[in-house]
Order: C-alpha cells, then structure tokens, then sequence
C-alpha cells in the first residue's frame, strides 16, 4: 500500500497538479486520459529512481502499468526481486 500511495502522490502533484479525484487503484491510467505517453515516461523514471529498479521495454505493457493497482503490484514484484536477486 505504501508503494501505491508513493506513485499515487507523485500522479497527483506532478502530472494532474493536485487534480486528484478519480484517481482509484483501478482507475485505467491511459483511457481515462490521467496518463499520456509522456506521463508513462515520466512515472517510470520516478519509480525507477525512487524503488532503485529498471524497468525493461519489454515490460511497458497495460498488464504491468495500466492502473494504479497493477503498477504498484510490478513496482512490489520488481523490488522483492532485487532484494533477492
């Protein structure tokens, strides 16, 4: 919940500037507009430089980024693996 709440509050103040009503943990990122191509690149930096992880082009799919919920989910999965890698 923690790393949802991260991504969320930096969705929030930095892409929406503090617009953040609608924004629900299955709220879908692209088609309700709350995200556009450069929002994705933007939020991928952030969680790659605050989880200190990579996210590879292969795994810029809606399965991985498409919600809050599932991004939060890939970012938790992405970090356990540094953790045990």
């Amino acid at each position: 919940m923690e790393i949802r709440n991260e991504i969320r509050n930096y969705i929030v103040e930095n892409i929406l500037f503090g617009e953040g009503q609608g924004l629900e943990a299955d709220t879908p990122l692209h088609e309700s507009g709350i995200l556009d191509s450069t929002g994705f690149l933007e939020i991928i930096t952030f969680v790659e430089e605050k989880f200190g992880i990579e996210i590879a082009d292969s795994e810029v799919v809606p399965e991985n980024l498409g919600t809050l919920r599932r991004l939060s989910d890939f970012v938790a999965r992405k970090t356990a693996e540094r953790v045990t890698a």
